[in-house]
């Protein structure tokens, strides 16, 4: 029951998210047939939580009704994408400012929510692969969905779509019943408790390792997109064929997600995540090699295999090293951290197209085996600062 429950919370405002930076270009063209302008609305509705993200994690951690605040969040998302889905009626102007407020409002259903999760499932290791899960399911339906309501309707449709999913991303949080993690007289002022978690993030070791770890990952991760669209276009002449091997890596990190939810590891975290980056660029390397037309989409489709149980593990280390007060804010400036490296990977990968695609993919591949070779430097034996066990297994399964 704490599964499904949770799943239903978490899962669709992430895919509201990962669907609509897919909706918004399209509806940008669809009714005034602009395309930077698409751009910059999607910017609009992923930049802010960069900057949100320590006041949201703040918030949470400080908040003695954290379930009212994530369903609030989901509201403002949802209402939000409503606004935009009216792109052409409603000047471009208003829609970007309500997209800004949505951009505000993500980091708490993403890191957020995670640092909820075992609040629900007891069971560390199976709490955060049943959050990579709900990553990687919102990853692959988002677009997915985005895809076939353009096709079927239309992209207004598509984006009201997308703030469906939101709102009942934020009705599932009620069931959750969340309670605050940390005790009344840990709270301090806002600003204390942002510069705390920034201390805490930077100054103890396993966790300033795994955050640049992460972090650094996802530099790779965000290049991947352009890179495969140059790969197509040098081996094929057909650019559409890079949202083939862009595809083969979603899917292949939700099968991933699939199995370890299933079955997860009880592998040490950091072994699992180290082994699980430097896994994802081994199969990126070789994916520049010439072996066919399908072999791109192949090693891809693998390497992305690895993502889930390495993210679930950097999720599990997280929870592991942060004090109750601090979780929340761990949790949202990570991922924050994250989908800044990601932006800009996708930049220098744009700059440096030019370099050749091969040279592209096996950049980005040795970038996700330098992330997994900084595991290396974790402590061994650093204990648990959560109270929890090392090991992640504190409960039966739910």
């Amino acid at each position: 029951m704490g599964v499904a429950t949770y799943l239903t919370a978490a899962t669709p405002p992430r895919l509201a998210v990962g669907g609509i930076t897919v909706a918004i270009p399209v509806l940008a063209v669809d009714q005034l047939g602009d395309v930077a302008l698409g751009g910059l609305l999607a910017a609009a509705a992923l930049g802010p939580s960069i900057v949100a993200a320590p006041v949201a994690g703040a918030m949470l951690d400080r908040s003695r009704r954290p379930g009212v605040l994530l369903a609030a969040a989901g509201l403002v998302i949802a209402t939000a994408y409503a606004i935009a889905a009216f792109l052409g009626p409603v000047p471009a102007w208003a829609v970007a400012i309500a997209l800004l407020v949505a951009g505000a409002a993500t980091p708490f259903v993403f890191g957020g929510l995670s640092s909820f999760v075992t609040e629900r499932i007891p069971d560390e290791r199976r709490a955060y692969a049943i959050d990579a899960l709900a990553y990687n399911l919102g990853a692959v339906a988002g677009p997915a969905a985005v895809a076939a309501a353009a096709a079927l309707g239309s992209a207004r449709v598509a984006t009201l779509l997308m703030a469906a999913a939101a709102l009942l991303g934020a009705l599932g949080t009620i069931p959750l019943r969340l309670r605050p993690v940390a005790s009344d007289h840990d709270r301090g002022s806002m600003l204390g408790t942002i510069a705390a978690g920034f201390r805490h993030i930077a100054t103890h070791r396993p966790l300033a390792i795994i955050t640049a770890s992460g972090t650094l990952s996802q530099f790779g991760s965000g290049g991947l997109a352009i890179a495969a669209v140059a790969l197509a276009v040098a081996r094929t002449g057909d650019a559409a064929e890079g949202a083939i091997i862009v595809t083969a890596f979603a899917v292949g990190g939700l099968l991933g997600a699939l199995w370890n939810s299933a079955r997860p590891s009880r592998m040490r975290p950091e072994v699992e995540m180290g082994l699980g980056f430097a896994a994802t660029g081994a199969f990126t390397v070789i994916a520049a090699a010439d072996l066919g037309p399908w072999w791109a989409v192949f090693a891809i489709g693998v390497s992305g295999v690895f993502t889930a149980g390495s993210a679930a593990a950097m999720l599990l280390i997280r929870k592991q090293q942060s004090p109750p007060a601090l979780r929340s804010q761990v949790f949202t400036v990570g991922a924050g951290l994250r989908a800044a490296a990601a932006a800009a990977g996708a930049a220098v990968a744009g700059l440096a197209a030019g370099a050749g695609a091969e040279v592209l993919i096996v950049a980005i591949g040795v970038v996700w085996i330098a992330s997994g070779a900084m595991l290396l430097a974790y402590p061994k034996g650093a204990p648990a600062i959560d109270g929890s066990a090392v090991s992640g297994a504190t409960a039966p399964r739910s």
